[in-house]
């Protein structure tokens, strides 16, 4: 898998945010991405390096519209530890 195929997208919550003082980012990630993938991507993108990575599953939410049921996407979340460096996510 490639580099920008592995990394969708940054999640920018309150708490994303505040652990990126900590060194910490958050990606939304590719289903099937493990965590030597995350951590090549980000190093590859970012040129920086990377300490750790943790990974999250989340699975699909039940909706419902009219009288049909179904399931919301399930999704991936990496956290990435940064050993020394910033990652330019947004400029303000």
């Amino acid at each position: 898998m490639e580099a920008r195929e592995v990394l969708k997208r940054p999640v920018i919550t309150e708490r994303s945010s505040e652990q990126m003082a900590e060194q910490k980012y958050t990606f939304e990630v590719d289903t099937r991405a493990n965590k030597t993938e995350v951590k090549d991507a980000v190093e590859s993108i970012f040129g920086v390096k990377v300490e750790k990575v943790n990974i999250m599953n989340y699975k699909g939410k039940k909706k419902r519209v009219g009288r049909y049921t179904g399931l919301t996407n399930k999704r991936r979340k990496a956290i990435v530890t940064l050993a020394e460096g910033e990652i330019e996510l947004f400029e303000m």
